[in-house]
């Protein structure tokens, strides 16, 4: 089991607010888990008694709309915290998380975290500008959703799956979405966002092989998610 004052994610959360004595303190009492891919975390309307640090890989936060389907909301990596609100807010879950890869994950406890969220005011504030950061990307995202067209939003997705998780060797993008999934995020049907990449590919803005999208024009791409 990793020690979590010689772990580098929690430079990437509000984790790194923590002092010496608090990271030894917490090592002892989290817990470390291997996910699956596909599995689930926590789903909707879970309570959950602690915070997830994301050690490694890439989950989706997800939310069941009236129809049945799943909304994709947002892509945690690693270094990044799940469940902050919940805890803070003391409420159950309203998204669903699942791992897109295989994960490792920590889990603390719920009084571990309101310990240090009463004591360290920087970690509260930390936790707070996360929190407030969640809210901006939601309002603008339904900017987005409402005034952007598939075809923007789709350039703007791809974009951000590049500049945020990375591409492999051989310069596809790292995170691996089905059509489904993608749709999901760009709020349209499944065949819509299919028929979209088909057009892309011709033009030349982007490869495709299998699930593996490789953008070729990031330029033009730029310019029709503007």
């Amino acid at each position: 089991m990793s020690k979590c004052e010689q772990c580098i994610v929690r430079e990437f959360s509000s984790l790194k607010a923590l002092n010496k004595e608090e990271l030894v303190h917490l090592s002892e009492c989290k817990k470390s888990y291997s996910i699956k891919k596909g599995n689930v975390i926590f789903e909707e309307g879970e309570t959950i008694n602690g915070i997830y640090c994301i050690k490694d890989g890439v989950c989706k936060l997800s939310k069941l709309s009236a129809n049945g389907k799943d909304h994709i909301v947002k892509l945690i990596k690693k270094g990044e915290l799940l469940g902050q609100r919940s805890i803070i807010s003391d409420e159950p879950v309203n998204l669903s998380a699942i791992a897109l890869e295989d994960m490792e994950v920590c889990f603390i406890p719920r009084s571990e975290v309101m310990d240090f969220f009463e004591k360290n005011n920087q970690f509260s504030m930390n936790v707070m500008k996360t929190i407030c950061g969640d809210l901006k990307e939601a309002d603008d995202h339904a900017v987005n959703m409402a005034q952007k067209t598939v075809k923007e939003r789709l350039a703007e997705t791809l974009l951000y799956l590049a500049d945020t998780f990375g591409k492999n060797d051989d310069d596809s993008l790292k995170v691996q979405l089905s059509r489904e999934e993608l749709a999901s995020m760009i709020g349209t049907a499944t065949e819509s966002c299919i028929r979209l990449l088909s057009d892309f590919n011709k033009l030349g803005l982007i490869e495709l092989s299998g699930k593996k999208i490789t953008l070729k024009e990031i330029g033009k791409l730029k310019k029709m998610a503007e």
